[in-house]
């Protein structure tokens, strides 16, 4: 059986690898779209069932007194299937998949394409506060991954097809494939180039479609606007994406700072107690934060604030309007602890639905403050979906994801300009706290992250450290001219570095130094380096960046500069090497 599936995977490689090349990607990406809408749907269901096994139907058994303990469990289990089983990092999927791009070539390793399925059902099954989205790009990603290196294709054709794995993840899960298009093009920030946006828009396609074969109309959820847009709410929508914009900057800081505090403990099991504590309480305070929130948001949606708030606490200060209110606004600010908590004890999974979830909860509660207190009446469930945009775009920094997203959720696009609106403000409104968006931060910090610009894209790919040139023969201080033209007679190179007994840096003798003295004689013995060498304009570390480096170079007006390491003599970068090794990238990663 291994036989024959080894000939069928050989026979099929040689009988695409005889297509021409962009008949090949489009082919490549629609099979790449058609495994990541499968294993959108796995995933998917393997959360429902298992959900539906561990609480005996959606009762809890026995009752719900100990349902909060379920998400403990879950990420135990995760844990140790990470821990023993896995042996690797698949936390954070969607920085997971940026980090291949900017620095590992584009490669995800293989057992990604299942990995990260298995973690976040037991996550999220058993209440886990956090989402399914990032593990799913990360399986979609990877399995473009996997499939263009399969096929031996380069760099740039491996990148396009892990785009067209997100694409399809995102078209599948949320049965919406332009959002799936513009969140690889927002998020992983791939070109929009005709090469590109072709094998996406098949990839999404057909993702979106085994999706609607598979699962029916309902994915994760959906709704239908029946309220016909009244413009004299626009000016509502604009206060709803500025209160989105700061509750985005609220949030991202939030999860930096928890996963900061979260790193400080090495041990695992410890992480595992606190985190763990954390959002069992916080779920038996707080229901909703039980799994995803989708069904909250559902009931928002539809008006069911009872289904939301149906907590023992809460009647007990008199279920009034006021006590509603402080519910859902400890909904909004503790929802992030949950989910920071949910991954750093152990959990996998993302923080797409705890934004949506936030968002909704969100735009729930404005237009509920705004019509008490101004005497209007706005539409609930639009606020809630233009709410759910508004932290997207702003958590994110994706709003065009997030308007085609919920537009593409509410089956039409009646919604479209307070979408719009909303997205806007909550984007501009983020940027003046956070220049990037929470997937990018922590790459963006390191000089690692991928852009649009063509020139940081390429520098971001240039390791400068293997232009190091190290062949220039060293000199010592103490040498004399009749010691250096003996070393100029057998070197290829016209710059001569000096160094000490230590190998430190002490000047520089160039051939253009000597050129007029190297013939007399008589300055042969009573001449040494230390009477001929210079001082370099400037020195670069070994552990300086490229953009300190091409900076030095551009202040120094120099050709060549010496690299020392902790101050140690290491060798010379020479400017002529880093720009062709620059031309050669930019040729390669934006060749149409």
């Amino acid at each position: 059986m291994f036989k024959n599936r080894h000939l069928f995977i050989k026979t099929l490689k040689k009988k695409i690898g005889e297509i021409e090349q962009q008949q090949r990607i489009y082919i490549l990406s629609l099979l790449v779209g058609l495994l990541s809408a499968l294993a959108a749907a796995i995933l998917k269901n393997a959360i429902h069932y298992t959900y539906l096994f561990i609480t005996n139907q959606g009762t809890f058994g026995r009752g719900a007194a100990y349902y909060f303990l379920f998400p403990l469990l879950g990420m135990f289990l995760t844990m140790l299937f990470v821990k023993f089983f896995v042996k690797d990092n698949i936390g954070h999927g969607i920085s997971r998949v940026l980090y291949a791009i900017s620095k590992k070539k584009s490669f995800l390793k293989t057992h990604n394409t299942w990995t990260s399925l298995v973690a976040s059902t037991l996550t999220i099954a058993f209440g886990g506060s956090v989402g399914a989205e990032a593990p799913i790009v990360l399986t979609g990603s990877s399995i473009g991954s996997v499939i263009g290196r399969l096929f031996r294709l380069n760099y740039r054709n491996v990148t396009l097809l892990i785009g067209c794995g997100a694409a399809g993840a995102v078209s599948g899960i949320f049965k919406a494939p332009v959002a799936g298009i513009v969140f690889t093009l927002e998020i992983l920030m791939l070109d929009l180039t005709t090469s590109s946006i072709i094998p996406l828009m098949i990839s999404s396609v057909t993702a979106a479609t085994v999706s609607y074969f598979l699962m029916g109309d309902t994915v994760l959820f959906t709704f239908k606007l029946k309220e016909a847009f009244i413009i004299s709410n626009i000016p509502w929508y604009l206060v709803l994406g500025l209160v989105c914009g700061l509750v985005s900057a609220y949030f991202t800081r939030m999860t930096l700072m928890l996963e900061t505090s979260f790193d400080k403990i090495r041990n695992d099991y410890m992480k595992l107690a606190i985190g763990g504590t954390i959002v069992c309480v916080l779920i038996l305070i707080f229901p909703p934060f039980f799994g995803e929130g989708y069904n909250s948001v559902m009931s928002l949606l539809q008006g069911n604030t009872d289904t939301v708030a149906n907590v023992d606490w809460l009647k007990s200060l008199g279920n009034n309007y006021w006590s509603l209110i402080f519910f859902l606004v400890c909904l909004i600010l503790l929802k992030v602890v949950a989910t920071s908590s949910t991954n750093a004890a152990g959990g996998v999974g993302g923080i797409f639905a705890p934004t949506l979830f936030i968002g909704g909860v969100n735009g729930f509660v404005v237009a509920s403050l705004l019509n008490r207190f101004l005497n209007i009446t706005l539409p609930d469930n639009r606020f809630v979906l233009a709410g759910m945009a508004g932290m997207m775009a702003g958590v994110m920094h994706a709003p065009l994801t997030a308007i085609f997203l919920i537009a593409e959720i509410t089956g039409g696009y009646d919604l479209l300009i307070p979408l719009i609106i909303t997205s806007t403000v909550a984007y501009i409104t983020i940027r003046g706290f956070e220049r990037h968006s929470i997937y990018h931060i922590q790459l963006a910090r390191r000089g690692e992250l991928i852009t649009h610009d063509k020139d940081k894209m390429v520098l971001t790919f240039m390791d400068w450290k293997k232009e190091i040139e190290t062949d220039l023969i060293k000199v010592r201080s103490s040498d004399t001219l009749r010691d250096l033209v003996s070393i100029i007679s057998k070197s290829k190179r016209n710059i001569f570095p000096v160094v000490d007994e230590y190998n430190v840096l002490e000047g520089v003798v160039s051939l253009d130094d000597v050129r007029d003295i190297m013939f007399n004689t008589e300055l042969y013995d009573n001449t040494t380096m230390s009477d001929l060498m210079s001082i370099p304009p400037s020195y670069i570390d070994k552990k300086e960046s490229i953009e300190t480096v091409m900076e030095a170079f551009r202040t120094t007006g120099a050709w060549n500069l010496p690299v020392l390491d902790n101050g140690y003599y290491v060798g010379f970068i020479s400017k002529a090497r880093i720009y062709g090794t620059y031309r050669e990238l930019l040729i390669q990663h934006t060749a149409e």
